[in-house]
């Protein structure tokens, strides 16, 4: 059984930093496709940033140039550094593992599932 846990969630200024940490047991990750989402309070779940089993990534527009997704094979974990935090950065955030190599944007293209690690930016 395939298990995905976040960790690094917490409180920012606005401007500021988190690092989100994603650890995966179960299967092989360095042959899948991961992903971050984000789900704010009273919306849907939303594509965050993704990264393919080589390192190709791929970022919403909302935080392209602020965020930066990466993997370490080795320790079968995924990163999400979050620079230049703003307020409507705050959501519950979701790493997530897809069944195949190739990347995705949408939430029913992965199978695997995370709890949730809460991310709250101040102003």
């Amino acid at each position: 059984q395939v298990q995905l846990v976040e960790s690094g969630g917490g409180v920012a200024q606005a401007g500021g930093s988190l690092r989100l940490s994603c650890a995966v047991s179960g299967r092989t990750f360095s042959s899948v496709a991961m992903g971050w989402f984000r789900q704010a309070p009273g919306k849907e779940r939303e594509f965050v940033a993704t990264i393919t089993w080589s390192g190709g990534t791929y970022y919403a527009d909302s935080v392209k140039g602020r965020f930066t997704i990466s993997r370490d094979n080795a320790k079968n974990t995924m990163y999400l550094q979050m620079n230049s935090l703003k307020p409507e950065d705050t959501a519950v955030y979701y790493c997530a593992a897809r069944a195949s190599v190739g990347f995705a944007t949408t939430v029913g293209n992965y199978r695997y599932w995370g709890q949730g690690t809460q991310v709250t930016v101040s102003s």
